[in-house]
């Protein structure tokens, strides 16, 4: 099998899986290990094609992000006109900080199969705990949160740097655990997704610049495309899904791709 088609088969998976909670980098890594798709480019190639499905969100969005961005060119931060940038920030800045301190740990240490499905189970769990919360929900829709709740949001972030706990599953949770609706929760996922993704995938672009041939960054074009145009497929039902298909459902579904993987690759 060439690398062009790994990286059109990674490129379906990621746009497949980046809208559910059930991790497309840990689907990606999995992936990648039965195809024997691995090293330092591999890894960044895993990362940068998630921004090619992450757009596909920025198409359904653009209302949202036009506003916030006009909101935010006048200094008008009311939270009565709602969504605002400083919710946007605050929910970014911590995994960009952890990711900047730990990411040569993280690339270095996670992004295998023991790790993934390490985050799958434990992310399941989570998604459990959260779905099963009898926490009071004071934010119906993404405009009623606020920065507390934004931030929180952002804290739990930080678990989707570890493959395997999914960074809508993460923040999902963290949202319900923080008094949001899950609606709310997954369109503030979504809407945070593009500028944490855009900037994670320039900055391991930057970092593995040495590594990066002119046969890498045409498996890279390969894979964003292919990611990009099925997540622009799929991303409208999927997620109408995620808003309304409960917590434990995904939780299953990752604890038998665990368990499966585990047979296949670890024993």
């Amino acid at each position: 099998m060439t690398d062009a088609i790994k990286a059109i088969i990674l490129g379906i998976i990621e746009g497949l899986t980046e809208f559910l909670p059930v991790s497309s980098t840990g689907h990606l890594v999995l992936a990648g290990d039965l195809l024997k798709f691995e090293g330092d480019t591999a890894v960044t190639f895993k990362i940068v094609i998630q921004l090619g499905a992450v757009l596909a969100v920025l198409l359904l969005y653009w209302k949202k992000y036009l506003h916030i961005g006009v909101n935010m060119l006048k200094m008008d931060f009311s939270k009565s006109k709602g969504l605002n940038a400083i919710h946007m920030f605050l929910a970014m800045i911590p995994a960009l900080i952890v990711y900047l301190l730990f990411k040569d740990l993280i690339k270095t240490h996670l992004f295998g199969p023991e790790p993934v499905l390490i985050g799958l189970v434990a992310g399941g769990i989570l998604m459990i705990f959260a779905a099963r919360s009898k926490r009071a929900k004071t934010a119906e829709t993404v405009d009623h949160l606020n920065y507390k709740q934004a931030f929180g949001i952002g804290l739990f972030q930080c678990l989707a740097l570890w493959p395997g706990f999914s960074r809508s599953g993460s923040t999902i949770s963290g949202g319900l655990l923080l008094g949001t609706s899950q609606k709310a929760a997954a369109d503030f996922t979504f809407l945070i997704s593009v500028p944490v993704m855009f900037g994670a995938s320039l900055l391991d672009l930057y970092d593995s610049r040495d590594l990066l041939s002119s046969d890498a960054l045409t498996l890279m074009l390969i894979g964003f495309v292919t990611s990009f145009v099925v997540a622009l497929i799929a991303v409208v039902t999927f997620i109408k899904l995620i808003k309304r298909l409960r917590l434990e459902w995904f939780a299953l579904y990752r604890f038998v791709l665990a368990a499966l993987f585990y047979v296949i690759v670890i024993l």
